[in-house]
């Protein structure tokens, strides 16, 4: 498979691309990117490049909340255990005790920037979800706690720092020399390919949820900058462990829309077809048992009962207080009639958060020199072989904040030199046969979700590798001219590491559920796979 990537997707030659440079670029919009940009010291040029508008980011569509100890009756040991817990002995303890230590004082920096989270009487709200002990989550506008987060950091990153922002531009690789990050080639169709020299780059593009059919994640969430660290030579981490979420609403033809865990906090049950509450079946924690846990539990109980969903049920709450805690739920389901208040919601479990991503430290740093990076794009150690819920926007802020202190750090002691590197990377033979991009893109989502979704056989991933490995012989050795053909290409070369990554780990452990090694096996596997491609420069 390794053969088959290319080092870069496209033919570029130093004397035929404009140049940019820059002390610091951040790469992706999200929270983790706007957190790294306000901490880049301003005596430092920055430079952030989004793939769609600012707005359009996992981090934006974030219904839950964040994860954080501010009530007296709950302990940093509490938190820090929980998390633990969730992530199948394969949590970094030391990264889990950091992050879960500083949340406090990011959440606070984040309501002195102008976030404003839902409060009672004066107070902070904090909602309790799946595999929490305690009340510890706040949230904001409901369940539109993404939302007002980044837009209160947009305001500030545009109104008080003054972050220049390319949005609307695809990362299509990272540059690399004699074995350090130098920047990344864009692209925009405004100014087509662009050369951007930076001392130091920090990678921050979120996700990949779209290379399977059924997800929670926005279009753009295509495993972008995890296949460009793949083919820069960064090592990726856990990449077996993608977190699918219990429960998406599931109207066939319509897009799939997250149902917030928080639901079941405040009380929501699940039932099946039969109208059988099922989790106490499964987990004494029954709809408060972490994700993989009730996805892993709901697919199970589709099949009993041959039905493609199963149901919430809001009938617990007070009518009321469900519609004001969860207006952008009922604000969907009323699109199809469906009343909270009263009707079941279907549900099913879709892809939602990518445990795996690329290796960092505690400051953020990656493997591969002058790259760092922060957010769903790494894997930190955090979140084990399970995210425990709303730690995800809390990793976003501390590693952004980390990141971009390092980043900063570096940048100032390297001097400015406003040089060209003369890289270049020549025109492929020519194919005649055009593809059908959306016939393989949708082909590819489809096998992700039957051959590495919330069960995994051998056979079916063996097979699957298989015919992955054909599409990407003709594919991946072509060089396409515009992001569909490149969004293709990271979505093939992702899928495949995924794929190799499922097989490799033979035991069931978090959301990794192999049907034909069913057990967790810590003797050979309480360990953290890793994979790279070092490709030549």
């Amino acid at each position: 498979m390794r053969s088959l990537v290319p080092r870069y997707l496209i033919a570029f030659h130093p004397k035929q691309i404009p140049h940019h440079f820059v002390d610091v670029l951040v790469i992706g919009g999200g929270i983790a990117g706007m957190r790294a940009t306000m901490a880049i010291d301003p005596r430092l040029s920055a430079l952030v490049v989004t793939k769609d508008r600012l707005n359009e980011s996992s981090s934006t569509y974030a219904q839950g909340g964040i994860a954080g100890v501010l009530s007296p009756e709950d302990r940093f040991e509490n938190h820090v255990a929980d998390t633990l817990a969730a992530g199948a002995d394969l949590c970094e303890p030391g990264v889990v005790e950091m992050v879960i230590r500083e949340a406090p004082a990011h959440i606070r920096q984040l309501m002195e920037w102008g976030t404003v989270f839902d409060r009672e009487e004066g107070d902070l709200t904090l909602g309790r979800e799946g595999g929490h002990s305690h009340h510890r989550i706040v949230h904001a506008l409901g369940d539109a706690t993404g939302k007002e987060i980044m837009r209160a950091m947009i305001q500030r990153a545009r109104q008080e720092l003054g972050a220049q922002i390319w949005q609307d531009t695809f990362i299509i690789d990272l540059l690399t020399h004699e074995g350090q990050c130098r920047g990344a080639l864009v692209w925009n169709k405004h100014h087509g390919k662009t050369f951007v020299w930076a001392k130091q780059t920090i990678l921050c593009t979120g996700g990949a949820g779209q290379i399977y059919r059924e997800t929670t994640n926005p279009l753009v969430a295509t495993g972008d900058g995890h296949a460009i660290a793949y083919r820069a030579g960064a090592k990726l981490l856990d990449m077996e462990f993608m977190q699918f979420h219990p429960t998406v609403l599931y109207i066939a033809g319509s897009s799939r829309t997250l149902i917030t865990e928080a639901v079941r906090g405040e009380g929501a049950l699940l039932v099946d077809a039969n109208g059988h509450r099922f989790m106490p079946d499964y987990d004494e924690r029954a709809e408060l048992a972490p994700r993989d846990v009730v996805s892993q539990a709901v697919v199970d109980q589709m099949l009993r009962t041959q039905h493609p969903c199963v149901y919430l049920d809001l009938s617990p709450l007070d009518p009321e207080r469900a519609r004001q805690r969860f207006p952008g739920i009922a604000k969907s389901c009323a699109e199809f009639e469906i009343d909270i208040t009263h009707d079941r919601i279907p549900v099913r479990p879709g892809a939602h958060y990518m445990i795996g991503g690329v290796g960092v430290d505690a400051t953020g740093q990656t493997s591969l020199p002058g790259l760092l990076a922060a957010g769903e794009v790494t894997s930190s150690g955090l979140h084990g072989a399970n995210r425990l819920a709303s730690n995800s926007l809390l990793e976003g802020l501390v590693y952004g904040a980390h990141a971009g202190e390092a980043a900063s750090a570096a940048a100032l002691e390297i001097a400015d030199t406003y040089q060209a590197i003369p890289l270049e990377n020549p025109a492929a033979d020519k194919h005649d046969e055009p593809l059908d991009l959306a016939d393989i893109r949708n082909s590819l989502k489809s096998l992700m979700w039957r051959a590495a979704g919330v069960r995994r056989e051998g056979p079916l991933l063996r097979e699957a590798s298989q015919t992955i490995d054909q599409w990407c012989q003709y594919a991946l050795s072509r060089q396409f001219k515009n992001s569909d053909g490149w969004e293709l290409q990271n979505m093939l070369t992702i899928s495949r590491v995924i794929i190799e990554a499922a097989l490799r780990r033979e035991e069931s452990r978090g959301v990794h559920l192999r049907t034909d090694f069913p057990a967790v096996d810590n003797n050979h596997w309480q360990k953290r796979l890793a994979v790279s491609c070092l490709a030549a420069e």
